[in-house]
């Protein structure tokens, strides 16, 4: 049930920027890191509808060699949105790597993706490498 959960949810995530992108390819993601060792948190309203996530993995840093804790997916629906659910799901992710001693904890951000962006920075996490992508015709 939290996969297809977590599957629906990472669709909403990407669909938001990318709308014309099929992304068939998460089911395959969810296969391959969706774990034991992944914890999941769900935020659900007074209904009990599920309606933010934190999905958390594991990383090594590739300067130092420290693993650390990654957040895979923080996704909160749109009408759920400006009531602190973003900020106390980033809260959890930060307690979550600190009980396990993590020195640091990681998140990939869309460029497109300003709103995210200022939470993340109003948290102070800071810019620390930059994926960069060509694509081929």
């Amino acid at each position: 049930m939290d996969r297809a959960l977590l599957l629906r949810f990472l669709h909403r995530s990407y669909c938001e920027f990318y709308p014309d992108t099929g992304f068939e390819h998460l089911q395959n993601t969810l296969q391959n890191y969706f774990t034991a060792a992944t914890p999941l948190w769900w935020v659900r309203n007074s209904a009990g509808v599920a309606v933010g996530c934190l999905w958390l993995g594991n990383s090594i840093d590739q300067i130092r060699g420290d693993r650390h804790s990654h957040i895979f997916l923080i996704y909160v629906l749109p009408d759920y949105r400006r009531r602190g659910l973003g900020s106390a799901l980033m809260q959890t992710a930060e307690d979550y790597a600190k009980s396990r001693g993590d020195r640091h904890i990681t998140l990939q951000v869309f460029t497109a993706n300003e709103t995210a962006q200022a939470l993340y920075q109003k948290r102070e996490f800071q810019p620390y490498s930059l994926l960069m992508k060509k694509s081929f015709s």
